[in-house]
């Protein structure tokens, strides 16, 4: 079987166990590819992360794919039908952890730039590529601290596609040109324990709690807007109680996230729960944890670009969206950068028996190409 370059390079790349936050030569094997075109390669290691910071050209504007090598565990091996770890291709479907997250985008990124610097050697600005190891666990020494040097010494990145795999359906069919905000609370509430036949001598933490988490629940936080759904506010999980049936515990424990639109901010998430705990009396404490603002790219220079290359590859019409998950788009975009996410279809990522098409990888492979020259010519 002849592989193309993009499925050969995507299976080396899958082989690699590079499961959080270890990149396991997945990053040397792209810089061995880049670095021939003229490609500058800045390793930066932050504790248990090694990213990568590579860039040809000194001029503006930047164009920068971005992207992880990490993946998350393979799971439960005895339900793989190939091993996770092998890249095994099978009626067109190349299988392993990471194929569709995101190892194929990486590849396609890779053989799209060889092919657009042989092709057009003089174009203008620089082109970069942005990689982490750190992007499916913490996220706290990947991404935000690269940019967080970046900014340190005013490099900016103008345009950047980050490979997440945003298809549905068919290659191109879905990009996302934003993400919502998210932030999540950790919420303790305090009440005094014993036991239950003498109520005059407790407070019931969980008496307490869900009048106050039922309305936090019901509240209508904003409308949304042309790009974001409303707000939504969700519970995942509520802790309390000792294990005996007569004994009135002291504490609840609940776990809570916010998905939010650019229509609030997290400050004013904070003081409208805030709000609603201190309206019922409730003796209590908060952990936040901010994982990430809310952002939009517009059309533009790099929606109109990419929107553009799909149709010129696939013949059909993009849809943009900001649904899902965080990304690492979230840490590039408050620098001012067009942000936007496209990747191969979604539908196995993070399961056993992970899989890509090949034709929609070498079909990426075109997309990229053809987004670069409508950006950098």
């Amino acid at each position: 079987m002849i592989l193309s370059p993009t499925i050969t390079l995507t299976k080396a790349l899958v082989e690699r166990i590079s499961v959080t936050p270890e990149d396991a030569g997945c990053q040397p094997l792209m810089t061995s590819r880049l670095e021939p075109l003229g490609f500058n390669t800045e390793t930066m290691v932050f504790d248990d992360t090694t990213n990568m910071w590579c860039r040809k050209g000194t001029e503006a504007p930047v164009f920068c794919f971005a992207g992880h090598t990490d993946v998350v565990p393979a799971g439960n091996l005895e339900r793989w039908h190939t091993p996770p770890f092998e890249a095994i291709i099978k009626d067109g479907m190349l299988y392993g952890r990471g194929a569709a997250d995101m190892k194929g985008s990486l590849a396609a990124m890779v053989v799209a730039t060889e092919r657009f610097v042989n092709d057009y050697p003089d174009h203008k600005g620089s082109i970069a590529f942005l990689i982490t190891s750190d992007e499916e666990g913490p996220f706290i020494n990947g991404t935000t601290r690269v940019i967080d040097t970046l900014e340190a010494r005013n490099e900016k990145i103008d345009y950047c596609i980050v490979g997440e795999p945003s298809s549905t359906h068919l290659v191109g069919d879905i990009v996302k040109n934003g993400r919502r905000g998210s932030i999540s609370g950790e919420l303790e509430i305090f009440g005094v324990q014993g036991h239950v036949a003498y109520p005059q001598h407790v407070k019931n933490p969980i008496h307490l709690a869900m009048p106050a988490l039922a309305e936090l629940s019901q509240l209508h936080w904003d409308n949304g807007n042309e790009y974001f759904p409303e707000t939504s506010f969700q519970l995942s999980n509520i802790q309390s109680g000792t294990g005996a049936t007569n004994v009135v515990p002291g504490h609840l424990t609940a776990w809570f996230n916010l998905r939010y639109s650019t229509e609030l901010t997290a400050e004013k998430i904070v003081d409208k729960v805030n709000a609603v705990l201190q309206s019922h009396q409730l003796d209590y404490e908060i952990k936040w944890t901010y994982n990430g603002v809310p952002f939009i790219t517009e059309p533009g220079v790099l929606v109109d670009a990419t929107k553009k290359a799909i149709k010129t590859v696939t013949d059909r019409e993009t849809e943009l969206s900001t649904s899902g998950g965080t990304s690492d788009g979230r840490f590039i975009a408050p620098t001012g950068a067009q942000v936007v996410e496209l990747g191969p279809c979604n539908a196995t990522i993070h399961q056993v028996n992970e899989c890509v098409k090949c034709d929609d990888l070498d079909q990426l492979t075109d997309i990229y190409y053809q987004t670069l020259k409508n950006v950098l010519l």
